[in-house]
């Protein structure tokens, strides 16, 4: 893993002996220090990969919703043929029990 930042570690070494560190305190803190600091902060490179993969995530996404808007119209489509037939159906019917109305009216003989 590269370094995140540039450590000065002389200084380190230097601001802990000035808080009271002896020598062999500070050199031994130092190096913690910066793997400590290069475990925990991101490098360009670690936030170029995690652009990369939102990226990725974004064309997926913008993917799906594509194809769910598809198959959503094409639902429609098919929801809209069923209720015509359906509509048609049911006109037909009516329409055949009016002339069978007007038949059982007018062109029965009276009895």
């Amino acid at each position: 893993m590269s370094e995140a930042i540039a450590f000065d570690t002389r200084r380190y070494v230097k601001r802990l002996m000035e808080g009271g560190f002896d020598e062999r305190q500070a050199e031994t803190l130092a190096p913690e220090q910066i793997a400590f600091l290069n475990a925990n902060l991101a490098t360009k490179s670690d936030i170029a990969k995690i652009e990369a993969g939102i990226e990725t995530l974004r064309q997926e996404t913008k993917a799906e919703i594509e194809g769910s808007r598809s198959e959503t119209k094409l639902s429609i489509a098919e929801d809209k043929v069923s209720f015509m037939k359906w509509m048609l159906g049911a006109a037909m019917l009516a329409q055949t029990t009016v002339i069978l109305a007007f038949i059982a009216l007018f062109l029965t003989p009276p009895a």
